[in-house]
Order: structure tokens, then C-alpha cells, then sequence
């Protein structure tokens, strides 16, 4: 049999170019299962604020902590001031990539709110895709405005544009898909 990349018989592979790649199928289809994405944008945004309030806890306490002792220092201390930007920006990277990486892929928020992040093909989300996620979205955000986020009333698997661009959906989480299952059985 001749391989029609490189015209060699399928036993030798030493004339090919490039990588082989797998293709996966989307795991999750909205016509079967429209139990996974029922509601799921609404609860997202009530996701993120929790979420935004998780994250400014520990700067809040940060900055009264510094402006405390600025004022023990006779100002000297308020030049740790100049600590925080970067000091928000790795406590956010750390607590994307360590909830939404965790066995639950999902935030606190997105806990609360029973659902989770997943691949396309359905696998979990892991720690590098968690912060990478965080990271286009803010970008994608701070770039192209907030109307960004209307890309998910237009497409069936309510995906946003940085879901989309890092290869992830948003669903329902099983215990939360299964009684939605269970109301549009009766």
C-alpha cells in the first residue's frame, strides 16, 4: 500500500515531512446533549464575579497591610506599593491555572455555579490551559472591549471568543446535566 503523503509504501517512512495529526471530534454536541449547555452563560457571569471577589480579598488585605506599615515606616514602606501589580498578576495566573487544573476544572465561582471547563474533545483542563485561559482573556478583553463576550449568544455551544482561540467549552457539570436530564425526561 503507497502512502499518498510521500508516494512510499506504508512500511517505510523514512521519505515523510511533518507530523501526523489526530484530529478529535468535538466531545460535546448541543443538539444531543443540550443538558450540558442549559444556562451556562448566565451562570458564568455570576462565576466570574465570584471569582473576581476571591481574587481581591487577598490584595485588599495586601494593600491595607502596606499602607499600614508605610505609615509605621514613616512612608518608606508604601514604596512596596510597586510589589502589587505584578504581585495580582501571578495570584491570578496561580489561581486559574491551580482551580481551574484541578480535579474539578472549574473555579471557585464556577463551582458555586455547577459547571466546568473542559477541552473540545472532552478532556479535562489542566494547569497551563487554565492560566493561558486567563491570559487571553484579559488580553482579548483589554484589546478588543467586552463586546468580545457576544460571541457566545451566537454560536450553539455558547463558547466565548477566548474559548474558542484556547480550544476549550464551558458545560454543565454532571451532577447539574443530570438533573437537568431528568426534568426534560418527565
Amino acid at each position: 500500500m503507497t502512502d499518498p503523503y510521500s508516494g512510499m509504501s506504508s512500511g517505510s517512512a523514512s521519505g515523510r515531512i511533518g507530523l501526523g495529526v489526530d484530529v478529535k471530534p468535538h466531545a460535546y454536541d448541543p443538539a444531543t446533549n443540550p443538558e450540558l449547555f442549559d444556562g451556562v452563560l448566565p451562570r458564568r457571569f455570576i462565576a466570574f464575579v465570584i471569582d473576581v471577589v476571591i481574587l481581591a480579598i487577598p490584595l485588599i488585605v495586601a494593600w491595607v497591610f502596606i499602607f499600614a506599615f508605610g505609615i509605621l515606616t514613616l512612608g518608606l514602606g508604601w514604596m512596596l506599593f510597586h510589589l502589587l501589580p505584578p504581585l495580582s498578576l501571578l495570584w491570578a495566573l496561580f489561581y486559574y491555572g491551580a482551580t481551574l487544573g484541578g480535579p474539578a476544572s472549574a473555579t471557585i465561582g464556577m463551582r458555586a455555579m455547577d459547571i466546568e471547563m473542559r477541552t473540545w474533545y472532552g478532556a479535562p483542563s489542566y494547569f497551563v490551559l487554565g492560566a493561558v485561559h486567563a491570559v487571553v482573556y484579559w488580553i482579548s478583553v483589554s484589546v478588543l472591549t467586552p463586546l468580545i463576550l457576544v460571541v457566545g449568544f451566537f454560536n450553539s455551544r455558547g463558547r466565548l471568543l477566548h474559548d474558542i482561540l484556547v480550544g476549550t467549552v464551558v458545560i454543565n457539570n454532571a451532577a447539574r446535566a443530570a438533573s437537568l436530564r431528568a426534568r426534560q425526561v418527565r
